[in-house]
């Protein structure tokens, strides 16, 4: 059939064309995880519903030439939403949501890094539009519709059946998916990228309500489940080991902890940390994950200060960095405690100088205190080996004693290093990613040694403990082909992804003599109690949601901030429970099932404490509810 004959409307067309592009990139290009044929079926027929609902408002329009420029704008706008989530995901594996957009002020600083993301065969993602530009100015005739008003109800309705129809289906296959929606992949997976986008906006208009509304009448019943559930009733026998001591934390980029006393082409990868596994005054707990969102750096200096979950999106740092907290650094203020953060990046980034005055920090060293220039610095900005010496002569400034975090750069996506900075060679793999991450691992484990020498030259050793913890993961779920091919495994299922959420942490206390390698499970939530135990704080009238790692009495679990969760006996995540030994899926807790019949798995339980724990600390920072709180008994 000649062109000029063709009689289907244009926005059929595009629905079709704008489907089918959605469709390949959820199979082929996002890493979503189906599991079954009802998932299958879901994600092929949720961008053809979410296209066509929108596509088909053309119909209302009268007017010839606006109803084709409404559908050449709508598929380009679409399309650049797309493409711009695809890039997103790329170094994420994660969707954008509407408090990201807010982020913008760190834009610039990522430049290179969303570059090293954009792939030549993007522009494929651009022929549809291509197309439908093409048919609405050549073929305007033909491919525009005048319905008469009961054709358009009729449309308007079937776009809305469609859409019911895919709802139910989403809700059979993963109940609850609106009320427990911490993860955004089931919901991408199950109504779509752009119904999402809609849900989204509706979350957020919510949050942003939620303030306005709190009255403080929540606080008894988080304070009396963390009385119960999360407190612990007796000191540690470490508290106060470490009392009046500086603490100097090392926020250490994206590093994961197999990268620990592992090799790569045959040489060690972390010599020096490896030796503080052994050291007798350390001690390093391998079981210690981060638990970091879309904030990724910014969440882990807010959990370590707060003991708070982060927000399932955005970053807490940007949408409520004017609230109120009772912050480590607030409270060691109280016990006579300098703080600061070292960090050679500007100012504004992550929105740090907002939200450093609301933790109560006394201080901020950024980009403006060093000296950078191209010899010392690649990426995103100064080494750390420059970075460490230059701030040798802060730390020796600070009046004593001083609570300090220092915040590295080197081992940041897309780990660049120069030649004569590498000690090691890349690993060979599919993933450049990850065959650089290796060389700027090792560069940034060599720069913490030298800064460990260097906090003895200028005599602060003795007098601090070190704090050494990874910020969160460097390797992304998008590279599990090199990853399984250098763990030696056939594939990385969802039980091993949240293993590799292990990251360092190290406690180093100069002369204590009774370090070792702690097993128990815990994580980033867990430093602001550990750390005040040590220091001899008891605040005991603090809200948070971690424990003091050196007591006996634990919760048993560490909470990820999309719902997955590791526990002494298990690991949930994608639905499903895992014996956290062997990494087999276990079905029912015969123990808990004699007790309690509504239980659905082993995982149950504790799945239940998870989700309240996530509410209690969003209705903390959506609320802004410390500003309902007096802490003015800290012993």
């Amino acid at each position: 059939m000649e062109l000029k004959r063709l009689k289907i409307p244009l926005f059929i067309v595009a629905t079709v064309l704008f489907g089918i592009k959605t469709y390949i990139v959820y199979r082929f290009v996002f890493s979503i995880d189906l599991e079954n044929s009802m998932q299958e079926l879901i994600l092929f027929i949720n961008p053809f519903v979410s296209a066509f609902l929108v596509f088909a408002l053309s119909v209302w329009i009268r007017k010839q030439s606006r109803q084709m420029k409404f559908l050449r704008y709508t598929a380009l706008i679409g399309t650049i939403i797309l493409f711009a989530n695809l890039v997103f995901y790329r170094s994420f594996t994660d969707f954008i949501t509407i408090p990201q957009l807010f982020q913008g002020s760190n834009a610039a600083d990522l430049t290179e890094s969303i570059l090293s993301l954009v792939k030549p065969y993007d522009i494929l993602l651009f022929v549809d539009v291509a197309i439908i530009w093409y048919l609405s100015r050549k073929h305007m005739e033909r491919m525009t519709v005048f319905y008469p008003r009961s054709g358009k109800v009729f449309t308007l309705a079937m776009s809305f059946v469609l859409l019911a129809g895919n709802f139910f289906l989403a809700e059979m296959e993963r109940p609850q998916l609106f009320t427990r929606a911490f993860d955004r992949e089931y919901l991408v997976k199950n109504i779509g990228l752009f119904n999402y986008h809609v849900y989204d906006i509706a979350t957020h208009t919510k949050a942003k309500t939620q303030r306005v509304f709190a009255d403080g009448n929540e606080i008894p019943d988080i304070k009396a489940y963390i009385e119960e559930n999360v407190k612990t009733k007796e000191k540690s026998n470490l508290f106060g080991v470490a009392k009046d001591k500086n603490v100097i934390f090392i926020n250490a980029e994206s590093i994961q902890s197999f990268v620990i006393n592992n090799e790569v082409n045959g040489q060690e990868i972390t010599p020096f940390l490896n030796s503080l596994t052994e050291d007798e005054d350390t001690y390093y707990f391998e079981n210690f994950y981060h638990q970091t969102e879309q904030g990724k750096t910014s969440d882990s200096e807010f959990i370590v200060e707060n003991s708070l979950y982060p927000l399932s999106r955005g970053a807490v740092f940007f949408t409520h960095a004017q609230n109120e907290y009772h912050a480590m650094p607030e409270i060691l203020k109280t016990e006579g405690y300098y703080s600061s953060v070292l960090h050679a990046n500007n100012k504004s980034f992550w929105n740090r100088d907002q939200m450093y005055q609301s933790f109560g920090i006394d201080h901020f060293y950024g980009e403006e205190a060093y000296e950078v220039s191209e010899e010392n610095s690649i990426g995103w900005g100064l080494k750390d080996k420059p970075f460490f010496e230059q701030s040798i002569k802060y730390l020796q400034s600070m009046e004593e004693p001083f609570y300090t975090k220092l915040i590295t750069l080197t081992n940041h996506f897309p780990f660049d290093l120069d030649e004569t900075d590498k000690s090691i060679e890349p690993y060979d793999s599919n993933s450049n990613t990850l065959n650089n991450f290796f060389p700027t691992v090792r560069y940034m484990d060599e720069a913490i040694e030298q800064f460990f020498d260097q906090l003895k030259d200028a005599g602060l050793y003795e007098d601090s403990i070190i704090i050494i913890m990874g910020d969160h993961y460097g390797i992304s779920a998008n590279h599990n082909r090199a990853m399984s091919m250098y763990l030696d495994k056939e594939e990385i299922t969802p039980y091993d992804h949240v293993q590799l959420q292990r990251v360092p942490f190290f406690i180093h206390i100069p002369g204590h003599g009774q370090g070792e390698v702690k097993s128990e499970v815990s994580g980033q939530i867990d430093v602001k109690p550990t750390l005040l135990s040590l220091l001899g704080v008891e605040n005991k009238n603090d809200l948070h949601f971690g424990n003091d790692l050196f007591s006996d009495e634990r919760k048993g679990y560490i909470a990820l901030r999309n719902g997955n969760f590791i526990s002494d006996d298990y690991i949930f995540a994608s639905d499903t429970c895992y014996n956290r030994e062997t990494g087999e899926p276990v079905e029912i807790d015969q123990k808990e099932e004699a007790t309690d019949q509504n239980v659905e798995s082993a995982c149950d339980p504790i799945s239940k404490r998870v989700d309240k724990e996530l509410g209690y600390s969003d209705d903390l920072i959506y609320g802004d509810l410390f500003r309902f709180v007096e802490f003015t008994d800290q012993k």
